[in-house]
């Protein structure tokens, strides 16, 4: 099975094709460039680079939350127009989860987290075994020290991965907790991770139609959590 995957989640952005779960070539940038300008063209490029026309994807594989509400959206709709040009299959997999893929050390704790602004992360643990990884909260927002507190219960090594985790490193409650930050390739969100956890999704019959395919927010957009203060002001008044 051969599989695209896409993450435009946060400030990083990347491009992957796999062949069942193994990486066949990945375009990866750091930038703060628009995704919209860049998510495609790293896609056409991987495509090239690795031999593969558009036509012989099997699967294709988005990011599809928690993260950057435009960043989400870009790497949705990417793939939902893709996967419906072709018709497809399509699967949109937890940001958070895909990247415990970047880590390989079984018995580790990994604490997937991304800056959702506002003293608050976008978290998800994950217990790594010989056999993967064993997910041990659900994908939520939560405070960085109540995160810190939660994460004392665990005796094993703790990692942190994503954009939020130097965030959580440089807090004295991860401090306190000696927790570890991965060399930078494995740091970030990768389309590495997208495809990986795709793939699991697939086997698992989660593939759906590209027009099933949907965003995943953990928290309204700003405008709408603004709109909901204004009109609930408006009740008191």
């Amino acid at each position: 099975m051969k599989i695209l995957a896409i993450d435009s989640t946060a400030v990083a952005a990347s491009a992957a094709v796999m062949e069942d779960d193994r990486l066949l070539g990945e375009f990866f940038i750091h930038t703060k460039q628009t995704h919209s300008q860049t998510l495609m063209p790293m896609v056409q490029q991987v495509l090239d680079c690795t031999g593969i026309s558009i036509n012989e994807i099997d699967l294709f594989a988005a990011a599809a939350g928690p993260g950057s509400f435009t960043g989400v959206r870009i790497g949705v709709a990417c793939v939902k127009g893709m996967a419906m040009a072709q018709n497809k299959p399509c699967v949109g997999v937890s940001t958070l989860e895909a990247m415990a893929y970047n880590l390989s050390c079984p018995g580790a704790v990994v604490c997937a987290v991304m800056d959702a602004r506002r003293e608050q992360v976008y978290n998800a643990l994950f217990q790594l075994t010989k056999d993967g990884f064993q997910r041990l909260t659900p994908d939520r927002a939560i405070s960085i020290e109540d995160l810190a507190q939660e994460c004392k219960n665990f005796n094993s090594s703790l990692f942190l991965v994503g954009d939020g985790a130097k965030l959580c490193y440089n807090t004295n409650g991860f401090q306190e907790l000696s927790a570890l930050l991965p060399p930078e390739p494995s740091l970030y969100q990768r389309a590495f991770g997208v495809g990986k956890a795709a793939y699991r999704a697939c086997l698992q019959g989660q593939a759906v139609p590209a027009g099933e395919l949907l965003p995943v927010y953990l928290r309204l957009p700003q405008a709408e959590r603004e709109l909901k203060k204004r009109l609930e002001n408006q009740k008191e008044d």
